[in-house]
């Protein structure tokens, strides 16, 4: 009987336990296995911070700001994204913080390129302002 590799068949679990996390993203209330695939994904795919940062300053200010804001705030977002996920994934089991919310926005690193995601954030972005000019 021949045996597959094991390395395949490890990668090929990991990748179905994300993509079965993940499109519970916005499902409410978050679990321990969203926290447990937040962390997993933070840690496997943190390096996409640096296109994404580097596409939403070019979005917002232009390329000037995407090419070299979005670059910096990029390299330091592996940074965050890296180490929350090892955090996120070693607490798991726990509720921490309430509810097994997400640290980070956006919750998944591909998020940058998510037009929900996106639109989502936007909305909020308004929201933010009409509840800062109505205190005013």
């Amino acid at each position: 009987m021949r045996r597959g590799n094991p390395w395949k068949t490890s990668i090929g679990l990991a990748a179905s336990a994300l993509l079965g996390v993940a499109s519970s993203a916005d499902a409410q209330p978050f679990t321990s296995a969203d926290k447990f695939g937040r962390g997993l994904a933070a840690m496997t795919t943190g390096f996409l911070e640096l296109p994404g940062n580097m596409m939403l300053e070019t979005r917002e200010r232009g390329p000037a700001y995407g090419m070299t804001v979005g670059v910096a705030k990029g390299l330091g977002g592996i940074v965050a994204r890296e180490l929350v996920g090892v955090y996120e994934f070693l607490t798991s089991p726990f509720a921490v913080p309430d509810g097994y919310r997400p640290i980070l926005r956006p919750v998944y690193p591909w998020g940058y390129f998510d037009e929900a995601e996106i639109a989502a954030r936007e909305a909020e972005e308004r929201r933010a302002i009409a509840t800062t000019r109505e205190e005013l």
